[in-house]
């Protein structure tokens, strides 16, 4: 449970923050534009104007961890499709530094990215490397994976670093507790992001250049997570994201917690739903209101040999495609589809790490295409017969629909047949 000090702070910095609202307001370099929206569901097209480029969602977002995507160039990247892609704070903050990356021109001069760019505050390795961190009101206290060395990342700290990296968006420091955490530690984290985001607002030097995020936290506490909506939409930040999901909860209560976010979201603000890049996951919560998404999942499912498809997936290192010359879709258009067949993947993953390069390349392809064909059904207000399509495609039968996809479906007015 928060403390009253606590609180009173938090009211405290909610005052404050007020004097903020108009210069953010005033500067903020981004701009929302919706394109269309499904009659149906809450689904939308937009256009999110970025000081790099426009951006068409609903978008899925590459995760290149340390300036990179493991597997995949910058320019086959571009070749894609892909507008925006995101880099990671706390490990680039690590090495090579934000030093050197400042002065390379920012992560963009970096990596010679020429799109947008949008990176996360560090928070999740409060969870994916909890044994090494511990968490004050100050920031997060980790112990350096490369080092040992003690580290802290505050609100002020992670902002200069992403300032620094010069990413088109960047995300405030929150207080990130596993989704399968509950009781007061899920208030006290919830509470804190809210103090975080002042701090996170009031440290960020380039207002003018560089967009900053709110997370909405609150667990899968429906009241804690309508306080953080009531509280963070107060604050006049360009976009804000879900977070605290994604991370091993009931499905049930995932959908739950991302359409009573979508209904309280400002609807002239882009919503992102973080940690979230199944096909199926993507397509059901684009129909709750979401617009922006990212995961590792199509990049790190890829150095295994699974190939993302309109069915499912396609072991490539399976002995059944061993003699097999199909690509890995026919449909599919990608590079790797083009010149490429199943056997030779399979022939390769035995001896060449290339096989997970031309893997890599379909799923970013497989997922870029997804939100594009999304996109155009939304706008062709067709999005309810794409769902359709797409579930009959995905599951051989009715009775193998994930029960929780029905349920969140059926929130918004689409009965599956």
């Amino acid at each position: 449970m928060a403390s009253s000090t606590e609180r009173v702070d938090h009211t405290n910095a909610s005052d404050s923050n007020m004097s903020l609202k108009v210069a953010l307001s005033a500067a903020s370099p981004l701009s929302l534009r919706i394109i269309a929206e499904c009659p149906v569901t809450k689904a939308r097209a937009c256009d999110l104007i970025l000081p790099h480029s426009a951006v068409s969602t609903p978008v899925f977002m590459p995760v290149g961890t340390q300036g990179t995507l493991k597997g995949i160039t910058v320019d086959q990247l571009e070749n894609l499709g892909c507008q925006i892609c995101l880099g990671n704070t706390y490990h680039l903050g690590m090495r090579p530094g934000p030093d050197l990356i400042e002065k390379a021109r920012g992560l963009h001069g970096f990596m010679n990215w020429k799109k947008n760019l949008l990176t996360d505050s560090g928070g999740f390795q409060m969870v994916s490397l909890v044994e090494l961190s511990e968490v004050t009101e100050e920031g997060v206290k980790f112990k350096s994976p490369y080092d040992g060395k003690e580290i802290l990342l505050s609100p002020e700290k992670s902002i200069s670093i992403q300032n620094s990296l010069g990413s088109d968006i960047m995300m405030q420091l929150d207080d990130v507790v596993s989704s399968t955490v509950t009781g007061p530690r899920v208030e006290e984290a919830m509470h804190r992001s809210i103090r975080w985001l002042d701090r996170c607002i009031a440290a960020n030097k380039n207002p003018d250049r560089q967009n900053l995020f709110a997370i909405i936290q609150g667990g899968l506490n429906a009241e804690l997570r309508k306080k953080c909506l009531d509280e963070m939409t107060q604050r006049d930040v360009p976009g804000f994201a879900i977070g605290g999901l994604s991370g091993g909860e009931e499905k049930d209560d995932f959908w739950r917690m991302v359409t009573l976010s979508t209904d309280h979201l400002p609807r002239e603000k882009p919503r992102y739903l973080m940690g979230v890049g199944y096909a199926v996951d993507l397509v059901v919560c684009i129909a709750l209101g979401c617009d922006m998404f990212d995961c590792v999942f199509p990049t790190r499912t890829a150095r295994f040999g699974s190939a993302l498809v309109p069915w499912g997936s396609l072991q490539v290192k399976h002995k059944q495609f061993a003699k097999d010359l199909q690509p890995i879709d026919p449909d599919c258009q990608c590079p790797t589809c083009k010149r490429h067949s199943r056997a030779y993947l399979h022939a390769l993953f035995k001896s060449d790490t290339a096989a997970m390069h031309h893997i890599t390349i379909h799923n970013i392809a497989y997922q870029l295409t997804l939100m594009r064909s999304v996109r155009q059904s939304i706008v062709e207000k067709r999005f309810p017969e794409f769902i359709q399509t797409f579930m009959k495609r995905m599951f051989p039968s009715p009775d193998q629909y994930p029960s929780w996809a029905v349920d969140a479906l059926a929130s918004v007015n689409i009965t599956l047949e």
